[in-house]
Formats: C-alpha cells, structure tokens, sequence
C-alpha cells in the first residue's frame, strides 16, 4: 500500500482494536475523543467522526466510519472532520467504509448505532464560527417530528400549529406531560416507533416520571387527551398541506456516473454497462448514483489521493445543491453490497483477510516515522456457543410422500430416507411456554418436482390446521440445519426411491433403478457428533467415495466392512460401530483400518483410487442480517434493519432473518392472510434475490414462524421477551400500554400455551421435568433416552454386545474382538439398584432428567373404553424400595389377555420380553411405556407398588425406575 503516514493523527493509534463505538469531536481543528458517557449527544454547531468496531464471527474486524457535520458546523471543522475521516481509515489499514452524515439526513446505520434516535442539541464547541452557548434551564415546551417505518429521524419544528400534518408524527414534549400526535396518513409501524422516542424523552428529560397520551388526527375535542392538546396550540384549526419539499425526503434517484479523479479533478468514463474492470488499482473513482456517490480507492493510490477524491465528492454536492445525498468512501477489496450491485456480475468477493496484514504494514510504517503505534492487535475469535439445538424428548411422525397422498411411517422405518423420495415430519416437544411443534418437508437430491409440490402443499394444511402456530421448514437433502438431525438422531439415507412417483420417473426415463438392496454391495458414510446425532449415507460404491476423516460400512450381502480413516475421531469409530445396529444387525464387521485394506475391499470399490481427506464443510452460520419486507404482485422488495432488536419486528410485517446456513421468515400475526399464505414463496424469492451477494444456495434450509411460536433456535439471535410476542393489538398499542403503564405487557389470552399436535392437551411441562440435547463431543458421550446420572446403574442390568437401536449401550465399546457375554435371558438381581434409586428420589431436586425415547405414533391415538386400563383399588403405600425376591412368573404363551386383572383388550408380556437388553424382544408396543404391557401382579412385584400408584409419581421419578428396570 504506497500510503505516506506521516499526516495520520496520532490520535487514532488506539482505534478500532475492540468492539463497540468510539467517537471524537472537532474542537479548535483538533480531533478530541468523546466520552462514552456522552455519546449519542450531539451539538448542531459541531463536526464528529464515529467509528463502529464489529467483532465478527471469523475472529476479523469490520469498520465503519462515519464523519457526521451539524447544521451550524463550519466549514473549517466539516473540512477537518473528513480529512480525520481518511486518516483513520488508512491507520485501520484501509479496510473501513466512510460515510458523510449531515444533520436531519442520516444514513439508516448510523441512527442504528443510538437507537431509538439522536436530537441534536443547539450550540458547540468555538471553532471559528459564533458559538451558541447551551444554558441549564427550566423544561422548555420543545415540538418535535419522527418520521420513519423502521428508523426513526427526529426532527426539531418550532412549536406552532402550522408545524403540524396529516402524514407525519409529532411529539409535544411538555413539563408534566408528553403528547404523541398521530396523523391521519401514517401508518401503525410510524405511530409505534415514534413511542420509542416518547419512552426515550420520558426517561431523558423526566427521569420516567410523566403522562403520556396520544392524540389521533381528527378527534378533535371529543377526547380529553386531544382537548388537552389542542389548547397548548391555542385551540383546534385545519392543518396545512405537507410542503412538497419535505414529501420528497431524499435527492432524485438518477442513472449511474463514473468519473475518474485525477489530481482533484473529475472526467467521465463513457461505458455504457459497469464493470467491475473499469476500475484502476492506481486510481480513485467517483459513481454518482443521485441519492448517493460512492469514492472507491484504489489499493495502490497514496493517502492524498484519496482525500482529493473525498473533496471531489464534497464539491460534486456543492454544485448540485444536492444535501441531502450522502457520500460513501470505500477501499477496494472492502466495497459494500449494494456498490457492488450497481456493476454487472461484480466477481465474488474474497475473504477479507489481507486486512490484518495491511494494519501490520500501517504500524510498521508509523514506528518508523516515530509514532508511538502499538502492533495491530486481531480481534479473538468469537466463541462459537454450542447453539441451543432443539429438545430431543419430543414425539416424532414421519409420512413418505406417494404421488400427491402421504403414507404414514412405522416407528422402525420413520429413521430411514430415500434420496429419490419426499417425507413429511411433525415433532412436538416442549418449549420455553408450552408444547412447540416443527412441521418439514425432507426433499432427497433425486426426488421428483410433483412429489416436491405435494409435500409442500400437505405440509402447508398442516400448519393451517394448527392456526399457523407450528413452525415450517423445507430442508433439502445435503443442506439440513443443526436442528434437523438431532429429531432423528439415528438417520439412514439410501440411494434410489420406494415412492410411486420415483419409480414413474425412472420407469419413464429409461434410468436404472440404483435403489439400496441389503443383498446388493452398498457403500455408507457414518457421520455425526454423539449417539443422539449421527447419520449413514449411502455413497457412491467407489474408491473415490472414501474420506480420511470419516468411518464407512461397506457390504456385500452378508460380507461386512468397517473402513476406519486415519483422519478419524474416537466418536467417529463408536458411531460406526452403532450403525451397524441399523444397517446390518447380528452380523460380524471386519474392522479395517486406512491403509491396511484387504484385496477383497478394494475389489468391491472397483478399482483402488484417491480419495480425499478434507472433512465435509456445510454452510458456516454468519453474522445475522434482519431484513423487512414488502411483497406485492410477485415481487420481493427488502430493506436491512441494522443493529436490530425484537423491538424492530412489527406485527403487521414480515420480516426475513438471514444467517446464512438458513433462512427464518417472520410473520406478525396481523399480516394479510393472503400474504401470510405466501410465506415459503417469499423465502424462496429472497433467496433468488441473493441480496448479500454471497452466491447462496436456493437450497438453503428455509424456515416459517409466526409471531407468538417462535422457537429457540430463532430467539437466540435476540435479547427475547416471550412476553412481547404474546401480546395483543397492533404494534402500536402493545408499545403505548408499555409506555403508558411502565409494566412487563399483558400477554393475550388466546395465544399460547399452544396444542399439542398428537394428544389435543394444552401442555406446559415443568421446567424441572425437561430434559435438552445441547451439544455432544466425543468427550462427552450420551445415551439415546438416558441422562449420564444413570449410565452406570443402566450398565448393572445390559447385556454390552446385545444391539438395541432404541437404548444404546452407555459405554464406548471395543470393535473388534467382541467378547463372549454372560447369558442375558435370566433376570438381573435388582435390589441394590432399587435401593439406590430409592435413595435418589429423597433428593431435593434432580438436575439431570432422563430422556424419553421417540414413541411409536400409534400409541398416541387416543385409548378406546375397552383399551384404558381401569384404576386399581387398595393401593399400597408406595415403597420404591421394596425387595420382593419373587421370580417373574412362568407365562404359558407369548402373549395374553389380562381380562381376570381389569385390563380389558391390553395385551400383556412377560418381564424378559420387555426389558430393552431383550433377546426376544416384544414388537409393536410403545417403547415409552413399557411397563404398561405387564400384568398387575408382576408390576407390583417389579416396582413394589401398584399401577396406580406408579403413575401419581413425577414423571422423572417414573423414568428413574423404569431405567433400573431396563424398561427404559
């Protein structure tokens, strides 16, 4: 970078090393720092210049400066202000964007950073103009006018009632009260963000000790509040048309300039489309855009050509009488989206990592011109927090999509996915405010567009019929969020499809059939981070399929092998061992480790070939971006909300959430409905649009929430009140009974706790007896259904080589060989575990609470009379450690009617069937409830009281037995 340094103040040495803002006034030519305390107070006679510091995700800086110059600033200090402007950003290494703020015309992101608003006041420092000098005072009845849908701008208007209109919002700030006038011609989302400025005035000026009342346009004396009103104007008179001037807030928009600067001087580049070629790495350009010119510098150009390029600007706005356009200043290789977005196919923009290196070459530069600059330091990494996955003890139903119906899945096929086939899911699990429910579409790579559409449109009745208080989700195979396999936690995906419409498709097309045969040779990546999230996925049967950095199963018919990656994890090598369970169960693997590979492998693959080992990288989460919506008539306007807050979400709106690996569509509940029908269009649109210029995918997993459903996983990018999306009325009046009554808002009746999908009970578990899948690791291993409190006691009762796709062993164990295990058919004594639960239940408060495991669907329709079981009488007192050495008694055939025990039409099993260690187990019994399908007496002699009294016990006190008697 040819940049001299000598003139960089050395003022700036310190900046932009953290996150947060920084600001300096212009005092006497001179650039002084402000103090945080006063920051966000700004004097009409001064020039400031603002720098914003963002620490992002990747552990790098981003810079924005800001020069911002006061109605009654001179020229001397507006001169100073950019050229200090410059300077600072040659000192942060050319990285920052510049931008020119002048009073009452403020970029969006600036008022972002001093939110609800900033009010200038009058006066300033000396600095060659007359100086206005601010006095402490009496409350002066100050008028002010908010104009803005999602930022607002407050503006000072003399306190008359010619300042007043119908098409804006004004605020009458008096002693004992605060008055917010409404026009007539402004909208809801005006009306309620003019209340932040009224909030704001009400703490500032009256330390929140004030009335506040609103006035509507055109009630007139009817309402006391307006009589009040209208008699500080001196009484009720028609008001005046808004001045033309003032409608149009901004310069007219005109077609794109380039001009090269040269010397301080500017020519026109004659082309007529943008390219990106066009500019010089030696030079500085100019691109008028009407409402804004944009200075980009060159990379190679020296500091005093690039302030000649900013005073070039400053003198295009001059001849144009043009203030109210704004100036931008960016580096090359720092251009912003919508810069870009005015050339024709502007190249990807590269990782700006060369920044850190640039900020070196400054600080070297000034040390050696004798500036006391202290090393770039980089910004530490932002920890990436495990992200709050979703609860795993929930209940799962899956359908498979045939032609425009969907086919119910059992509970041993609802884990298993076609790549040429569509599924439905519906998962309902327990909240932060009652049962929550997540309603997908699954769409395999090969999968075919009518069967897309139909998944579509029966998962779109689905959410209808729950009054829209699920949450959506399209997911596309190869492209699921962080949510989406924990719900499975064991997943398999097959190549090829069982569906009507696949097999049409290929039938049609003359394409073989590739569909996953267990007696065929098929290849499987085992991929995951603990046993609650961890998928095998067919790939293609060749050597280049392989990957250092995984494990795979490859077999032929009943010839197994387990391929171990040099590259892999402890966790990676369990995992594999667990799918096994799935893939091919009771069949022996041979273990084979990268490089020591039998002929006969590689002979199955083919022929030996590379392969890779790079570990598969999907979408990396970036930094937030909150856009609000318009759609009409098909097209898709959006405009970025900065620094935003679950303040920002109106209810009347939509608004789109985008971090990159997904998307999440908000819509407010008083949306259109014919809007709110186009949710997942809207979605789609945006991400056609690629608003951030970052070549995303249209496959990028797509979300719909409505207002008042929003789930953790989208809360988490918000400081988030449940009580505020539970309120009612408009925008508007949720945030007037906040200011008016200073309380936590009242939350509607009608909304929330909502539904349960599969039992119609309102259902808000206690906190106490939830249990959350966060996060796994390989030094963490976690048992599907268990909590790690009870591994151990589990481990008293489980044979360790006999597979269980429901429980899972609780240890890792060794692969090869496997040891011969004791015979698992005869009971396991179980009075030690009996007594230690019993003294675990005496316990205050657990802390850990077991994990349900995923219920088959079928047990959640309700029971018929004949099926309930009627209450027992004569209950004992209920003794969980009651140690009856009675053997399990001797059951003549497998299965039984109890109709002598009161249990008409329930089927009953003997305890060896039951237990999950099993090795004849019972089939097509509700996993969660095993201990429903014993008889009576052998219940009593198990849990050592009677069913009935079993189920007054706390859930997590149930669970907690039901593990030590492996019915769990």
């Amino acid at each position: 970078m040819a940049v001299s340094m000598k003139e960089v103040d050395p003022v700036f040495q310190a900046a932009g090393q953290k996150d947060g803002l920084e600001i300096w006034r212009i005092e006497k030519l001179q650039v002084v720092p402000v103090p945080k305390e006063s920051h966000g107070k700004f004097f009409t006679g001064d020039s400031y210049v603002i720098l914003k510091t963002t620490a992002l995700k990747n552990g790098s800086f981003r810079h924005d400066i800001h020069y911002w110059l006061g109605k009654n600033t001179s020229q001397d200090e507006a001169g100073t202000a950019a050229i200090k402007t410059v300077e600072l950003d040659a000192a942060l290494g050319g990285r920052a964007v510049q931008y020119r703020e002048v009073q009452g015309n403020e970029t969006e992101k600036f008022l972002s950073y001093f939110k609800p608003c900033i009010i200038p006041e009058e006066g300033g420092v000396a600095s060659g103009f007359r100086h206005t000098e601010v006095n402490e005072r009496e409350h002066q009845t100050r008028l002010f006018v908010c104009r803005g849908k999602h930022t607002v701008h407050v503006k000072e208007v003399p306190f008359a009632r010619s300042s007043l209109n119908h098409d804006d919002i004004f605020i009458l700030d008096t002693k004992s009260k605060i008055f917010q006038f409404n026009g007539s011609n402004s909208s809801i989302q005006e009306r309620a963000k003019a209340l932040e400025v009224v909030q704001y005035l009400k703490d500032t000026n009256h330390d929140g000790k004030c009335e506040v009342a609103a006035v509507e346009d055109g009630k007139l004396m009817a309402d006391a509040d307006a009589g009040e009103f209208w008699a500080l104007f001196g009484g009720f008179a028609p008001l005046p048309r808004k001045p033309f001037s003032e409608l149009n807030g901004k310069d007219s928009a005109s077609t794109s300039k380039l001009l090269c600067v040269n010397k301080g001087q500017t020519a026109p580049i004659d082309s007529e489309i943008l390219t990106r070629e066009l500019l010089d790495s030696t030079k500085c350009y100019l691109l008028d855009c009407g409402s804004e010119i944009y200075a980009w510098m060159g990379r190679e150009t020296t500091l005093e050509e690039r302030k000649r390029a900013g005073s070039a600007a400053e003198e295009l706005l001059r001849e144009g009488n043009r203030s109210r356009s704004h100036i931008i200043r960016l580096m090359e290789g720092f251009e912003t989206v919508i810069f870009r977005s005015k050339f024709d196919k502007w190249p990807k923009k590269a990782d700006a990592v060369v920044s850190d290196e640039s900020r070196g070459k400054v600080a070297a530069l000034l040390k050696r011109q004798g500036f006391n600059f202290k090393s770039p330091a980089k910004a530490a990494p932002v920890k990436q927090e495990p992200q709050p996955q979703i609860d795993c003890t929930g209940n799962l139903q899956v359908w498979r999509v045939n032609g425009s119906e969907k086919t119910f899945l059992s509970f041993s096929e609802q884990c298993k996915f076609y790549s040429g086939d569509c599924y439905i899911f519906q998962y309902t699990y327990p909240g932060e405010n009652g049962d929550e429910c997540l309603i997908g579409t699954w769409f395999g790579k090969k999968s075919v567009q009518e069967e897309r559409s139909a998944a579509t449109s029966l998962a779109d009745k689905m959410i209808e019929s729950l009054k829209f208080q699920a949450v959506l989700v399209r997911v596309y195979e190869g492209k699921e969020p962080i949510e989406f396999f924990p719900i499975f936690q064991n997943l398999v995906i097959y190549k090829g499809g069982t569906s009507t419409g696949y097999k049409k498709f290929i039938s049609e097309k003359g394409i073989e059939d590739d569909t996953y045969s267990e007696s065929g040779v098929a290849l499987f990546r085992v991929q995951g981070s603990g046993p609650e999230n961890m998928q095998a996925i067919q790939v293609d049967t060749a050597a280049s399929s392989l990957n250092s950095s995984y494990c795979y199963i490859l077999h032929d018919g009943d010839t197994v092998f387990t391929w171990i990656g040099n590259l892999s994890s402890s966790m990676d090598q369990e995992l594999a061992e667990r799918q096994l369970d799935v893939i091919k169960p009771n069949l022996q693997s041979r273990l084979l480790k990268e490089g020591s590979e039998y002929d006969q492998f590689w002979k199955l693959l083919g022929v030996k070939s590379e392969y890779s080992s790079q570990k598969i990288v999907r979408d990396q989460e970036s930094d937030p971006h909150l856009f609000a919506c318009t759609f009409s008539k098909g097209v898709l306007k959006v405009r970025e909300i900065f620094n935003f807050t679950q303040d920002d979400l109106m209810t009347e709106d939509i608004f789109i959430l985008d971090c990159r690996s997904c998307v999440f569509v908000w819509v407010g509940q008083r949306v259109d409905t014919k809007i709110r029908a186009q949710a997942l269009n809207i979605g789609e649109k945006f991400l056609e649009l690629d608003i951030l210029m970052e070549n995303v995918s249209r496959e990028t997993p797509l979300y719909v929430i409505t207002e008042g459903s929003e789930p953790q996983y989208f809360t988490r990018f918000f400081t988030w009140d449940f009580a505020k999306s539970a309120m009612h009325g408009n925008s508007f009046e949720r945030r007037l009974s906040i200011v008016k009554d200073g309380v936590k808002p009242r939350a509607d009746p009608k909304r929330r706790p909502t539904t349960s999908a599969h039992t119609g009970r309102s259902s808000v578990p206690d906190k106490s007896q939830r249990s959350r899948s966060m996060s796994f690791s390989p030094d963490r291993v976690r048992v599907r259904g268990r909590s790690p409190a009870f591994n151990a006691l589990a481990a008293n009762f489980e044979n360790p080589n006999a597979r269980n796709l429901s429980t899972p062993p609780p240890v890792v164990r060794k692969q090869l060989p496997k040891s011969v295990s004791p015979d698992s058919s005869k009971p396991p004594p179980r009075t030690a575990s009996i007594a230690a639960i019993s003294a675990s239940l005496e316990r205050p408060k657990a802390t850990l609470i077991p994990k349900s495991i995923k219920a088959n669907p079928e047990a959640n329709k309700p029971q018929t009379e004949a099926s309930k079981p009627k209450p027992e009488t004569n209950a004992k007192e209920i003794n969980p450690t009651n140690d009856n050495p009675a053997a399990t008694p001797t059951v003549q055939e497998d299965v039984k009617e109890s109709q002598a025990e009161g249990e008409e039409g329930l089927l009953v099993y003997p305890y060896d069937r039951l237990r999950t260690s099993s090795t004849n187990p019972a089939t097509d019994i509700d996993v969660t409830r095993r201990e429903t399908y014993l008889s009576s007496t052998e219940f009593r002699e198990r849990f050592g009281m009677t069913k009935e009294a079993f189920a007054k016990l706390p859930k997590w006190k149930q669970n907690r037995l039901k593990i030590a008697l492996q019915l769990f």
